[in-house]
C-alpha cells in the first residue's frame, strides 16, 4: 500500500510503546504465573504487579494500596459509581454514616460525562437506586463549581465529574469542585459527598496529584496513554466507603474480582512511567494542534471550533463545518489516509447526533457536521500541513457536491 497514512485519532487509543511492549512481553511467557499463587512463578508476577502498581500510585501520589488494576476507564468507573451506591446501602446497618439510611441516594455529574459514565447512572436511575442531577456545561463546554455547590443537597453521596472531556477536549475545574465537596463533607460531619473524576483524556497531558487535585477517586486506562487495551486502574481513597461490583475471588484487596492481566498491568505501569518525560513533546503537540486550529480556522470557511480554546487538553481540536456531512467527511478523509472521528470512538456506529456538541447549545443538524481531530506524540508538522490541506479540499469537494444536488430540487 502506498497511501499515505497518517493518524490523528489519538484520543480513542494510542499505538503501544515499543518500550512499554518491551516490558510486556516476558510475562506472556517466561514470566506467566498468577499473582494469587504462592510458588516461584506466581511470586515473579506478583512482582511485576507490584512494581506497576508503585509505578502508578508514584505518579498519583497516591499509597499502593489505594491503585485497584481493572480492565480499562470503563470499568472503573462502573465500579466507582455502582460501589460507592451499594456500600452506602450496606453501610447503614455498619454506622458508616449518621445521614445514612434507605432513602434514595443522590449523585451529581454532568450532562457530557463518557457514556459508561452516563449509563451507568441511568441504570441507578430506572432502578430506583439513585436519583440524579445533570449538570450543564453551557457553549464553552465548562462546568461551572458554583452549580455543583447549589446541587449539593443533604442525600448527596457522590459527584462524578470528568477532568478532560473525551469528544471537545475541555478541561474541568477539579480541584475547586473538590473544595466544595470536601467542605460539604466536613460541614455535615459525614463520608458524603465522595468526588470522582475520569481522568483517562488527562493523564498525558495534565496534573494528575491526587493529593492536589483533591479527589477521593480518579478513573484511567492504559490504552489512552501508549499502553495496551484491556487494563486500567481506579484510585480509591483510604477510607472511601466502596463495595466491590464484581464477585469472585479475593483480588486488589477484595475490591475486584478475577485474574490480574499481568502483561497489561506491567504496560500499564510503563506507560505511567514514560508519560513523565514527556514535557518536550506535549509542548510540541500543543504547538501543532494550535497551528491547526489557526490554519482551519483562516482557510476555511464557515468552521467552528467547539468548546473554550483555552481550558482545552493540547491535543484536541474539534470542529464544526457548514453544510457538510461529518460521516462523509470522515470516509472521504481515511481514503486519503486520514484517520480522524466524529466523535468518540464508542459512539462512532451511532447516529444519534453528539450529546456533548448538543450539550454545547449546538443545533443537531449542525452537530452532523463535526469531526474531532487529536494529535499524539507520533504527529509531525509534515502531517499537521498535509492533513490541513487535504481537509480543505475535501471540504470543498463536498459542499460542491452538496450545492449540485440542491440546484437540481
Amino acid at each position: 500500500m502506498n497511501k499515505k497514512l497518517i493518524y490523528l485519532d489519538y484520543a480513542a487509543t494510542t499505538p503501544v510503546d515499543k518500550k512499554v511492549l518491551k516490558a510486556m512481553l516476558p510475562y506472556f511467557s517466561e514470566k506467566f504465573g498468577n499473582p494469587m499463587s504462592l510458588h516461584s512463578f506466581g511470586e515473579f508476577a506478583k512482582e511485576a504487579t507490584q512494581k506497576s502498581r508503585q509505578q502508578i500510585a508514584s505518579f498519583l501520589h497516591c499509597n499502593l494500596e489505594e491503585i485497584i488494576f481493572t480492565s480499562g476507564a470503563t470499568e472503573s468507573n462502573n465500579l466507582a459509581i455502582k460501589g460507592i451506591v451499594k456500600k452506602y446501602f450496606f453501610g447503614k446497618t455498619k454506622n458508616l454514616d449518621t445521614r445514612c439510611s434507605m432513602n434514595k441516594p443522590h449523585i451529581i455529574t454532568t450532562v457530557f460525562e463518557h457514556h459508561c459514565v452516563l449509563n451507568s447512572l441511568k441504570f441507578l436511575e430506572k432502578s430506583g437506586q439513585a436519583e440524579v442531577t445533570y449538570l450543564p456545561v453551557y457553549k464553552e463546554g465548562v462546568v461551572r463549581a458554583e452549580d455543583v455547590k447549589k446541587a449539593i443537597k443533604k442525600n448527596t453521596i457522590l459527584v462524578s465529574v470528568m477532568y478532560v472531556n473525551n469528544e471537545i477536549g475541555t478541561v474541568q475545574p477539579i480541584e475547586e469542585i473538590s473544595k466544595i465537596v470536601k467542605n460539604s463533607r466536613e460541614g455535615a460531619k459525614t463520608l458524603y459527598p465522595i468526588f470522582h473524576t475520569d481522568a483517562t483524556q488527562a493523564i498525558n497531558y495534565f496534573d494528575c496529584n491526587v493529593e492536589k487535585l483533591g479527589v477521593d477517586m480518579l478513573s484511567l486506562s492504559g490504552h489512552k496513554i501508549y499502553g495496551p487495551k484491556g487494563v486500567g486502574a481506579l484510585y480509591v481513597r483510604k477510607g472511601t466507603p466502596i463495595e466491590k461490583t464484581q464477585d469472585g475471588g479475593d483480588q486488589e484487596g477484595q475490591k475486584r474480582a478475577g485474574t490480574h492481566n499481568v502483561p497489561g498491568i506491567v504496560g500499564l505501569g510503563e506507560a505511567i512511567n514514560q508519560v513523565k518525560s514527556q514535557k518536550s513533546k506535549v509542548k510540541n503537540i500543543l504547538s501543532l494542534r494550535n497551528y491547526l486550529i489557526e490554519k482551519v480556522l483562516k482557510e476555511i470557511k464557515d468552521v467552528t471550533l467547539n468548546g473554550s480554546k483555552i481550558k482545552r487538553s493540547p491535543n484536541n481540536a474539534n470542529f464544526t463545518f457548514k453544510s457538510v456531512e461529518g460521516e462523509s467527511l470522515i470516509l472521504m478523509l481515511d481514503q486519503l489516509g486520514i484517520a480522524c472521528s466524529t466523535g468518540s470512538a464508542c459512539s462512532s456506529g451511532s447516529l444519534k447526533p453528539s450529546h456533548v456538541l448538543m450539550s454545547l447549545g449546538i443545533k443537531t443538524e449542525e452537530s452532523h457536521g463535526s469531526i474531532r481531530i487529536t494529535l499524539g506524540k507520533y504527529t509531525t508538522k509534515k502531517e499537521m500541513d498535509y492533513a490541513i490541506k487535504t481537509l480543505e479540499n475535501v471540504i470543498k469537494k463536498i459542499r460542491t457536491i452538496s450545492g449540485d444536488i440542491l440546484k437540481e430540487f
